[in-house]
């Protein structure tokens, strides 16, 4: 159980993101079928019937999801608070996350059943009253429930906020489904223009509602740049952004459709691809602001703008490393074995992973934390110069991806001093530790693209999916990076830290996605833009690399 409470932290937000993505592609494929799908299925031809088969079968297979994943959302809260409590579990079936959890979970098993009955089509009714049910019971476990102050009001943005969601964000993977099932510029342009009617209601709901719980929750300039809710919802914002230059540039297509109806619209269906990995990068960001209380309830552990003005003040990197024996938590093993063998008796751990401590530190952990950093960042440096230059045509350079190989070697050895191969930890028992499990996922995903994108280079790999290695590794990693979690006692150094992790963050979902775009454009209408989203990554990469270079913790 120990392991379990030190996990839930970071656990929790994975699963609560997953928990939004299946709701969001539960209710939003719904929504699609009972608003786009049905009604124009006449309209549309023979395709019609069989997208509407298609739509329904993709928003059943999203609600089992969310029946799953619900299950495990509410069996981890309960047995955290089992854990801590020492309570028995009985004694948690009237508590609200589980209550409403029950409730949602059985609403989305209801309507994966209403989804797949063969023979006749359900009522619409009785899928838009599901739907709303799984989008009430959602709302009653965010922070708007456990307001006293405005909660009418802020349940009914929280209600609107996942509705905006859905019809959106929930919607788009459907609509990739439908433009692939149609066959002509008329039926594409009766759907996109529905779905973009659609969008456009769900972004006037986001934003309305966003704007409320911004209000609310965050009050303050000081609390958008010196609270971990404000820089989450800062985070969102930016991504949200780009979803709207996305969305724009297909209501773009749609129109010209109206004139050309033998417009392509393979543009609009790679920006839609685009868009749900943004979307889904967004339900993650938002998952991470169920583990942090909103920024209005924050006022004594805020970072002042000067604080971080002085922590972000360019300086020379730090290129050497202190002694592994200067660290705090070696000199703390080193006095206990020494007070334990003068006693005769069994020395003290300093450090149990798992135990729901947070590890001492001192100047030479910070010292070791910036050198890590600052070397990181001249590998990620290094290797978007080169990316750059290889998109400039100088071959020699195409082989940059191996240096990610040196980076990830680098990292394995000095991310975790505590744990192998330099700590008193092994292996398997480093992996009870969050922040270990974490970079230990990074480092897989750092070699793993770099195997691949190395063979890509070369030409080695032909296969089609080979290329797209890359541009989900940087978006998954980005995605997951919003969520990584520093075990640092001190709240302000904490979320001076995430203020330098959280613009790496976007700019890796940003390379990602532009890389993603210049495979999947067609490089005969869609040149110019495939060229810019060409320049955009390696870009990104570099810029990686010099925010590293200029981290500080003190």
């Amino acid at each position: 159980m120990e392991l379990l409470t030190d996990l839930f932290g970071y656990l929790s937000v994975v699963v609560d993101g997953l928990v939004t993505v299946a709701q969001a592609i539960a209710v939003g494929g719904t929504l699609f079928l009972v608003l786009l799908a049905r009604p124009l299925a006449g309209e549309i031809g023979v395709d019609g019937p069989r997208l509407a088969a298609s739509v329904g079968r993709v928003a059943a297979w999203g609600a089992l999801a969310l029946v799953g994943a619900e299950a495990s959302h509410v069996g981890l809260k309960a047995a955290a608070v089992v854990a801590t409590l020492s309570v028995p579990v009985a004694s948690l079936l009237d508590a609200q996350f589980v209550l409403a959890g029950l409730v949602k979970a059985g609403a989305a098993l209801l309507l994966a059943g209403l989804l797949v009955r063969r023979g006749r089509e359900t009522a619409a009714s009785a899928l838009v009253v599901l739907s709303v049910t799984i989008l009430a019971a959602a709302t009653l476990t965010t922070h708007a429930a456990a307001r006293m102050d405005g909660r009418p009001l802020l349940l009914g943005a929280g209600f609107a906020h996942q509705l905006g969601a859905a019809l959106w964000i929930g919607g788009i993977p459907v609509f990739v489904l439908a433009l692939a099932r149609l066959s002509d510029g008329p039926a594409w342009r009766r759907v996109g223009a529905r779905f973009s009617r659609m969008s456009m209601v769900g972004v006037a709901a986001l934003l309305a509602s966003g704007t409320v719980m911004s209000l609310r929750y965050i009050g303050d300039w000081g609390g958008v740049y010196g609270t971990a809710y404000g820089v989450m919802v800062g985070a969102k914002v930016a991504m949200f952004g780009l979803l709207l230059l996305l969305g724009l540039g297909n209501l773009l297509l749609v129109e010209r459709l109206r004139t050309a109806p033998a417009t392509p619209i393979g543009r609009m269906r790679r920006f839609a691809e685009a868009e749900i990995g943004i979307g889904f990068t967004i339900f993650f960001a938002a998952a991470s602001l169920t583990s942090v209380p909103p920024a209005i309830d924050l006022r004594e552990d805020r970072v002042s703008w000067a604080e971080i003005v002085a922590r972000n003040t360019p300086q020379m990197p730090r290129l050497v490393s202190p002694g592994h024996d200067e660290l705090a938590k070696t000199r703390l093993q080193a006095q206990l074995d020494a007070e334990a063998a003068r006693e005769r008796d069994k020395p003290s751990r300093a450090f149990i992973p798992g135990s729901g401590e947070a590890p001492p530190r001192n100047a030479a952990d910070i010292a070791w934390s910036e050198y890590n950093h600052h070397w990181a960042g001249l590998f990620v440096l290094l290797i978007g110069i080169l990316a750059i230059l290889d998109q400039a045509g100088w071959r020699p350079a195409r082989h940059w991806p191996l240096i990610f190989l040196g980076l990830g070697a680098f990292l394995a050895v000095r991310a975790d001093p505590d744990a192998w191969p330099l700590g008193s930890q092994g292996l398997v028992e480093s992996f009870r530790d969050v922040e270990t499990v974490q970079h230990r996922f990074f480092v897989l995903l750092i070699v793993g693209f770099a195997l691949f994108e190395w063979r890509v280079r070369r030409e080695r790999l032909r296969s089609g999916w080979s290329p797209l290695v890359f541009p989900v590794m940087c978006a998954v990693g980005g995605a997951f990076l919003l969520t990584h979690q520093h075990t640092i006692s001190n709240v302000k150094d904490q979320l001076l830290i995430e203020l330098t992790h959280t613009p790496i963050a976007l700019l890796a979902v940003l390379a990602g996605w532009s890389r993603w775009l210049e495979l999947r454009l067609d490089p005969g209408t869609d040149a110019r833009l495939q060229r810019a989203m060409s320049w955009i990554w390696p870009f990104c990469l570099a810029l990686i690399g010099a925010i590293l270079i200029l981290y500080r913790e003190i």
